[in-house]
């Protein structure tokens, strides 16, 4: 079994006090030692790496690593013990209506009596304000949405009746329908068809192209990881991030996982 010694977590230094300054212009979200703690077991050190607007960056390792754990501490959804997150040169914490965020199948209550249209809808609430009625600009997003994700049809069926990949491609459509900066995603490729990851894929390039931030937590090395420009490789700790190329090195992943085989 692959073991890690983690040491005592330094403080911030000072030169990260600079590090939003020169990324805010181009709007790079920079994540800088983050840590996260669970009881007495340390489940993230010292995380420091930049997402670039405009790439599809993938977040990878293997279970346990710190995967969503990063996500959720990044959206202040779990505390951290050290570091923070910036965006455009503020904290991302005092920008949340910036960002899309869609969790794990697992953790949605699928039994909610909600149908298709409902959920997309509820998309535009933080541009609408509860209980207001939904203006007809933000319907028709809501339609779009639904129509980029090939759901439309489905407007009436209640959520718990959708199959896997359906579900995901609903959830999609609710974070296009927000017009977000930041997508955050955590696993939405799991358990789905290959027909439901080609539309996924499709769409997440079509946002980065648009300059978005596009965060993705994955969960194989299939050759799904094709599709993704940037790799943050977690066990942890940070093993590395950058390009696909420079990531998916044997070393790199032996360090990560251990001894592994790449499925094709």
């Amino acid at each position: 079994m692959k073991t890690f010694t983690f040491r005592t977590a330094r403080a911030i230094p000072r030169q990260a006090e600079e590090i939003h300054n020169n990324t805010a212009s181009v709007g790079i979200l920079s994540i800088q030692q983050l840590g996260v703690q669970y009881r007495l077991v340390e489940a993230l050190r010292n995380i420091n790496c930049q997402i670039k607007p405009g790439r599809l960056t993938g977040i990878i390792g293997p279970n346990g690593a710190g995967k969503s754990t990063l996500m959720k501490a990044m959206l202040g959804l779990i505390p951290t013990t050290t570091g923070r997150v910036w965006y455009q040169g503020k904290p991302l914490m005092e920008q949340l209506t910036k960002v899309a965020y869609v969790p794990q199948r697992s953790q949605i209550d699928w039994t909610y009596p909600a149908i298709v249209w409902d959920v997309v809808l509820m998309g535009r609430v933080r541009k609408t304000g509860w209980f207001r009625r939904f203006s007809t600009v933000s319907q028709h997003r809501a339609a779009e949405a639904l129509d980029r994700v090939g759901m439309r049809d489905f407007s009436e069926r209640p959520i718990g009746q959708l199959s896997g990949g359906q579900q995901q491609r609903v959830f999609l459509a609710k974070a296009l329908a927000e017009e977000a900066e930041i997508f955050l995603f955590d696993e939405p490729l799991a358990g789905i068809d290959k027909k439901t990851e080609a539309v996924i894929f499709d769409i997440l390039h079509e946002l980065a192209e648009a300059g978005k931030i596009v965060l993705v937590v994955h969960h194989d090395l299939g050759v799904a990881i094709a599709n993704f420009d940037d790799l943050i490789l977690l066990n942890r700790e940070l093993i590395i991030y950058g390009s696909r190329q420079l990531v998916m090195s044997t070393d790199n992943l032996q360090q990560a996982y251990g001894e592994l085989r790449i499925k094709n």
